[in-house]
């Protein structure tokens, strides 16, 4: 963490939403830091990247892959003001994903415990989201096959199918990564839709949401009823395909064709594919239009996680009608319920809270992934905006607020306040303070008040790339 004061230790996922922010001063600073994940002395010989400083061994999010790409278009970007025809920092690109592939396949072979696609991953960075520690081993020879670790892939898989495509088209013996990742992709939608011979998955169509499934020793599923942040992460594994790119890839075009139709099964599975949107882009998602539109419901319900400074980690529909649950192996009924700012309890990781607070990592995904939709449906397609308000907005009018709703925590309203420290006049008023912004480690989901570190410039600080100006986005 770049801090010198309250958070100088290591933190992989941490690390890579910095490289974000970090991008948009010092590209070669930030393509160095995620390069560095893959050195001798930090990547495991087996693939693992260590997850923080206290354990090594744990599992982050993968998304080592998307600050890779995002950093190489950032850099991109910035090298062509000086000459239009740059193709990027290709040898970065190379670099991270020969290392990342050795990522991904440890991922495959250590964290899909029976091999059909579904990832546990365990903690995953979230700490308290759920009933139980998710590090743990449970009891009699249960699992938990997690929404967000399989989602977590799927994204994963896209990240790696983007860096590929770019690659190939300087090196045709990159598409044949390319062709792999899509295949995988379409496997872990499978899994997502339908797991074992019940086809119980991930999806449920009553609630029109993702939920963890517990797997009991005697073939029992549970799904764990809990409207998180969990159920969200499906929609971060989205891609726009541009027709020029594969125009330029024939070869992975011919293989991807073929296998989509011989096996129509899986491309069923994939939203969109053989229907070009705007500009004739195709659209790879996990999510068909009907289960966008559901989890859109959802996301965008005031009453659940939509705030006014963001989206929740947890559904404020748990205040009222927390989950609880027995579980006879732990003896006790486990509940969850919402808790919009400090954890009430010391549970799975102290106080760093995803039971209802805003989390600007998170939201910047979230951002992006509308983005992505957009880029695809383009100005035609609208959503209800708020939930149950009759108002109608595209997609990328829908990600503009979400970036004004950020932005408000930090920038003075019409009264002259930073909803940040809006419970600290000091801060507020003293000309000493009042222009030294705190980045807080996450947000009151109700008041947008900063709790836990005041100083998480790692990942809050990604609120810079939302700040920079963008066609039609209004701040205020």
């Amino acid at each position: 963490m770049p801090d010198k004061w309250e958070y100088p230790w290591f933190a992989a996922w941490d690390l890579c939403f910095q490289t974000i922010a970090f991008s948009l001063i010092d590209t070669e600073f930030a393509k160095q830091q995620l390069l560095q994940l893959g050195y001798p002395w930090y990547q495991h010989p087996n693939g693992q990247i260590p997850a923080y400083e206290w354990n090594f061994g744990d599992t982050n999010p993968p998304v080592e892959a998307w600050a890779a790409w995002r950093v190489f278009q950032i850099d991109r970007k910035n090298r062509r003001t000086q000459s239009p025809d740059d193709p990027g920092d290709l040898s970065f690109l190379k670099r991270m994903f020969l290392k990342l592939l050795l990522n991904f396949t440890w991922w495959v072979n250590k964290k899909d415990q029976h091999g059909c696609n579904l990832f546990q991953g365990g903690f995953l960075g979230l700490d308290n989201i759920g009933l139980f520690d998710r590090d743990l081993v449970l009891p009699g020879d249960a699992y938990l096959s997690q929404s967000d670790g399989t989602a977590w892939m799927a994204m994963y898989t896209l990240n790696l199918l983007r860096i590929a495509l770019e690659i190939a088209q300087h090196d045709p013996a990159f598409e044949f990564m390319a062709t792999k990742f899509f295949e995988h992709f379409l496997y872990i939608a499978r899994a997502m839709t339908a797991m074992g011979p019940k086809a119980v998955g991930l999806w449920d169509e009553q609630d029109g949401f993702y939920y963890d499934v517990l797997n009991l020793a005697d073939g029992q599923t549970i799904p764990l009823r809990v409207r998180s942040m969990v159920g969200l992460i499906p929609l971060f594994a989205v891609e726009t395909l541009e027709p020029e790119v594969l125009e330029k890839l024939p070869n992975f075009r011919r293989r991807m064709e073929w296998f989509l139709e011989h096996r129509s099964d899986l491309a069923n599975l994939v939203s969109q594919w053989n229907v070009p949107g705007s500009g004739e882009r195709r659209l790879l998602s996990l999510l068909r239009g009907h289960r966008m539109k559901l989890l859109f419901k959802r996301m965008l319900d005031p009453s659940e996680f939509l705030s006014d400074f963001g989206i929740r980690a947890l559904s404020r529909c748990h205040k009222q009608s927390p989950y609880s649950r027995w579980f006879p192996a732990a003896g006790k009924t486990l509940s969850v319920d919402y808790e919009p700012a400090e954890s009430r309890s010391r549970l799975f990781g102290g106080n760093s809270n995803w039971r209802g607070p805003i989390w600007f990592p998170m939201n910047f995904l979230i951002i992006e992934s509308l983005q992505k939709f957009h880029h695809y449906y383009g100005d035609d397609f609208k959503v209800e905006y708020p939930t149950r308000s009759g108002q109608l907005r595209t997609i990328d009018q829908v990600a503009a607020d979400l970036t004004r709703r950020l932005a408000s925590i930090f920038l003075r309203n019409e009264q002259g306040v930073r909803q940040v420290n809006a419970l600290y006049p000091k801060f507020q008023q003293d000309p000493n303070f009042r222009d030294y912004i705190p980045f807080h480690e996450y947000f009151d989901g109700d008041t947008g008040r900063g709790v836990g570190a005041s100083h998480q410039t790692g990942w809050t600080g990604i609120i810079a790339k939302l700040l920079r100006p963008r066609a039609g986005y209004s701040l205020r």
